[in-house]
C-alpha cells in the first residue's frame, strides 16, 4: 500500500533499502535499451525522491528510475521497450508534478520528466494559416510560457486554468478550466491538432479529422492513451487590460441566479464564485483590490451567517476599448444584486490577471504542506440541495479552513462530448474546487470531510462528477464515466492493449 506520509528525512534508510530492491529488479530489461537512452534514464536519490511526489504530498510512490529525454525518440524507445518484454513495465510522464494523488507516478516503473524536452530552449512557436492563427506548444512546456510568448505577437490563447505554471500536456490530459470556461469551453476544446506518442511507442500525429479517435480520447483522457508532445492551440487577438471586481453576497439565490445570468449573456471575459468562510478571504483580496467596503461590516455580517458568497468578474479591454469599458462595466453591475456597499475594484493589465496566483511551487513551506483537494462538477437542478446540505451545514463547520474554495457555473455546450472528459448531463452544471492545505499529520481530516461530501451526494442522488478524479476500483471508475466507459476502454485496448501507460491514475493498474 502506497505510503500516506511524506518522505522526510528521517524516512531515507527505509527509502534507500526499498530503492536498492526495486534497482536490483531494474538490471534485466534495461540490458535491451540502447547507450543514449541509459545515459538518459538517472536512479539518484534527488531524481526518485522528486518522482516519488507531487504537489498534494499524500501519495509517494518509488520509481525504478527517471528518464531525462532530450528529443522525442528518447521517450518512444523507452516505450517500445517496454512492449518488447514479456512483462512490460509502466511508465508515467510527468509534467510539473502538480497532480494531487499520485496520478503521475509509477510504482517500480519509469517516470518520464518532460520538463527536460525543452531544456535545450523553448518549444513555443507562433503560426497562421487559412483558418487563423495558433502556437503549437511541447507538452512539458508552462502556460505561463505559452501567454508571455503569444502576448509578444499580439495574441494570446482564450482558455486558461487559474494557475498557469503548468504543463500543457498534464492539463490537456484533464481537461483546463477556470473562469473563462463558460464562453469559451476548457483548454481541451480549444486544441487543433496533437502529437502523441501511444503506448505501442507509435507517433501520431491527430485532429478532428485525421486519426479522431486517437484525438478525442487523449483530451481529457488522464494519460491513459499515449504522452503528448505538442498540442496545436486556437489564438486570438490579445486584450491588453483587465478590469476586475469582486462582489459579496449573502444569499445564494441572488448569487447562483447571478453566476447563471452572467454566463448567458457573454457580456464578461471571466466569471468565477467563491466561498467566503472566514475574514482571511476578503482580507487577502486586499493586495490586488482597493475597496471602500468595511472589513468589520463583512466580518460581523460572516459572523452571523457563517457562509457568504462572492463573484469574481472580470472584462477585458484595450486601447481601442478603453473609453467604453466603465460604462459597459457599469451597465453589466446594474443587472446583479450583491450587496452594494461590498465592491472589490482592480484594473490590471492582462499578464498581471492570468498571472495573479504567481509561482506556488516556490512556496517554501511546500514540502511540509499537503493539499488534499476536492473538485466536483455538479448539476445544476440540484445546486441547492448541495448548497444547503454541504455548503451551509457542513463547510462552515470545518474548524481547519486553509485553502480557497471556488463555486461557478459552466455552460455543456462548450464542450466535446466525444473527448474523454467526463461532465454532469445538464446544460448548466457547477465547478466546485475545494482547495484544502493542510499539514501531512492533518490531511486525514480533510480526507474525511471529502469523503462525507461524496456520502451525501450519493445518499441524496446527486449525480456529481469528479474533475481531476480519484478512485481506488476499476467498478468506481466504471461508474464515472458511465456511458463512456465501452468506449474508454476501447480506447485503451487500442492504444496502450499492454496497460504501460499512467498506472497511478489506478483505472487499469491495480495498486495493492
Amino acid at each position: 500500500m502506497a505510503n500516506p506520509n511524506p518522505i522526510f528525512p528521517e524516512n531515507a534508510i527505509v527509502l534507500f533499502i526499498l530503492f536498492c530492491i526495486i534497482i536490483g529488479k531494474l538490471g534485466p530489461w534495461t540490458n535491451a535499451l540502447s547507450l543514449d537512452i541509459k545515459n538518459r534514464l538517472r536512479n539518484d536519490s534527488e531524481s526518485i525522491r522528486t518522482a516519488s511526489n507531487d504537489y498534494g504530498n499524500l501519495i509517494h510512490e518509488i520509481p525504478s528510475s527517471v528518464l531525462y529525454p532530450s528529443k522525442i525518440n528518447d521517450i518512444i524507445h523507452l516505450i517500445k521497450s517496454s512492449n518488447a518484454r514479456s512483462i512490460p513495465f509502466t511508465i508515467a510522464a510527468r509534467g510539473r508534478g502538480h497532480s494531487v494523488r499520485g496520478q503521475a507516478m509509477t510504482r517500480g516503473g519509469v517516470v518520464v520528466n518532460m520538463t527536460s524536452l525543452s531544456k535545450n530552449g523553448s518549444r513555443i512557436r507562433v503560426g497562421k494559416n487559412s483558418l487563423g492563427s495558433y502556437v503549437d506548444v511541447g507538452g512539458e512546456q508552462l502556460w505561463i510560457d505559452v501567454l508571455h510568448a503569444t502576448t509578444k505577437h499580439g495574441l494570446a490563447p482564450v482558455s486558461w486554468t487559474d494557475y498557469l505554471y503548468l504543463s500543457v500536456g498534464g492539463t490537456l490530459s484533464n481537461a483546463g478550466i477556470s473562469g473563462q470556461s463558460f464562453l469559451h469551453g476548457p483548454e481541451i476544446s480549444n486544441v487543433l491538432e496533437l502529437d502523441v506518442i501511444t503506448g505501442q511507442g507509435n507517433f501520431v500525429t491527430c485532429s478532428r479529422k485525421k486519426n479522431s479517435e486517437l484525438f478525442f480520447g487523449v483530451l481529457g483522457g488522464l494519460g491513459q492513451f499515449g504522452i503528448i508532445t505538442r498540442a496545436r492551440i486556437v489564438l486570438d487577438k490579445a486584450p491588453t487590460r483587465a478590469k476586475w471586481v469582486r462582489l459579496i453576497y449573502s444569499n445564494f439565490s441572488d448569487f447562483s441566479r447571478d453566476q447563471e445570468h452572467l454566463i448567458s449573456s457573454n457580456a464578461p471575459n471571466y466569471v468565477e464564485g467563491i466561498l467566503i468562510t472566514n475574514e482571511n478571504t476578503t482580507n487577502d483580496w486586499r493586495s490586488f483590490f482597493s475597496s471602500s467596503s468595511n472589513q468589520s461590516e463583512i466580518a460581523s455580517l460572516l459572523k452571523k451567517k457563517g457562509l457568504l458568497y462572492s463573484i469574481e468578474l472580470v472584462k477585458y479591454y484595450d486601447n481601442q476599448t478603453a473609453s467604453t469599458i466603465d460604462k459597459e462595466f457599469q451597465l453589466m453591475l446594474k443587472e446583479l444584486n450583491f450587496i452594494p456597499q461590498f465592491i472589490f475594484n482592480s484594473d490590471v493589465s492582462l499578464i498581471d490577471f492570468l498571472a495573479r496566483v504567481g509561482n506556488l511551487d516556490n512556496n517554501p513551506n511546500g514540502q511540509l504542506e499537503t493539499h488534499p483537494w476536492l473538485n466536483l462538477f455538479i448539476p445544476k437542478s440540484r445546486i441547492s440541495d448541495f448548497n444547503a446540505g454541504v455548503l451551509v451545514n457542513m463547510l462552515p463547520k470545518l474548524n481547519y479552513t486553509s485553502g480557497l474554495y471556488i463555486f461557478y457555473p459552466l455552460n455543456k455546450n462548450r464542450w466535446d462530448d466525444r473527448m474523454s472528459a467526463v461532465t454532469p448531463d445538464e446544460d448548466i452544471f457547477y465547478a466546485l474546487a475545494l482547495l484544502h492545505t493542510s499539514l501531512p499529520k492533518e490531511s486525514n481530516i480533510f480526507d474525511k470531510f471529502n469523503n462525507q461530501i461524496l456520502r451525501f451526494c450519493e445518499n441524496a442522488g446527486i449525480k456529481v462528477k469528479q474533475y481531476l478524479p480519484y478512485y481506488k476500483s476499476k467498478e468506481e471508475w466504471i461508474k464515472h464515466y458511465g456511458s463512456k466507459w465501452d468506449i474508454f476502454q476501447k480506447r485503451k485496448l487500442q492504444f496502450d492493449p499492454k496497460m504501460i501507460l499512467s498506472p497511478g491514475q489506478r483505472i487499469f493498474n491495480s495498486v495493492s
